[in-house]
């Protein structure tokens, strides 16, 4: 069943979603906004069934094994999203007795976007992109490996969303669709501006330039640190034109507080 929504407001949007009798969404704790009353909430630890869960008692590994099974894996996905940063719970939402209404935004002033997943390609996001889905979809924490996260930044873990329907994520400023394919297979951008990508767009991190006065250059006075983000291949790609780091700069600046100096974000200095 498709999630009937709808994304509203300018500045800081919200998504209003319109469900019908017994459909559930669900969304990451601390985005909900309102609700109607004849729709329920329900607060878990664990994710939507689907993503290699068990539900106790049903087939032959019910009863206590089924159980035991049912609540490692709820520990796991609590741990895997305690590690990424994320919420460790979940909000569910049904609409009982007729139709209901839900909003939902996200935590910064930007933009949101609607997803549809076929089941056939899943998309991966940002740390904190995920607002809300339907109980079809799955949401999972993807951790790239060593070198490119440890490299990346915001790269180190990405949130993982697979199955059939409706996922919302949120960005900060606008939002940008590309594809590498039309730029000649592959862009680079600015690590913090990365706010989703379609399953096989190949992910990874480069240094900006080389071990010299100008590579030096960049990354001292050009404020993107060391690295850049890299994206190849052919399929959608969604960017943001505000970071999280550049706001709060701007905040701290705006405050008095800033530390960052004329040296850009490699010799940043964060107070606190």
């Amino acid at each position: 069943m498709t999630l009937q929504q709808e994304i509203v407001g300018n500045a800081m949007q919200m998504a209003v979603v319109n469900l019908s009798p017994g459909q559930t969404v669900y969304c990451e704790a601390g985005k909900f906004l309102f609700k109607t009353t004849n729709v329920t909430m329900e607060t878990r630890l664990s994710g939507p069934p689907g993503a290699g869960q068990q539900q106790g008692g049903a087939g032959p590994g019910g009863g206590m094994g089924g159980m035991l099974r049912q609540a490692v894996g709820t520990a796991m996905q609590v741990g895997q999203r305690a590690l990424a940063g994320e919420s460790p719970a979940f909000q569910y939402f049904t609409s009982q007795g007729g139709e209901g209404t839900v909003g939902f935004a996200g935590v910064l002033p930007g933009e949101m976007r609607a997803l549809e997943l076929d089941g056939a390609r899943a998309w991966f996001a940002e740390k904190d992109a995920f607002v809300a889905a339907e109980s079809s979809v799955q949401f999972g924490i993807a951790f790239q490996g060593g070198r490119t996260g440890m490299s990346g930044g915001e790269g180190f873990v990405l949130e993982k969303f697979t199955g059939r329907g409706t996922v919302i994520i949120a960005g900060a400023g606008n939002f940008i669709d590309l594809n590498p394919a039309d730029f000649g297979g592959r862009i680079e951008v600015d690590t913090g501006c990365l706010v989703a990508f379609e399953e096989g767009i190949q992910y990874g991190v480069q240094r900006i330039g080389g071990l010299n006065r100008q590579g030096l250059m960049n990354a001292v006075f050009g404020g993107e640190g060391l690295s850049l983000a890299t994206l190849e291949g052919n399929g959608r790609v969604i960017l943001q034109s505000l970071t999280i780091e550049s706001l709060a700069n701007a905040l701290k600046k705006a405050q008095g507080g800033d530390k960052q100096g004329p040296t850009g974000g490699m010799f940043s200095t964060h107070a606190g």
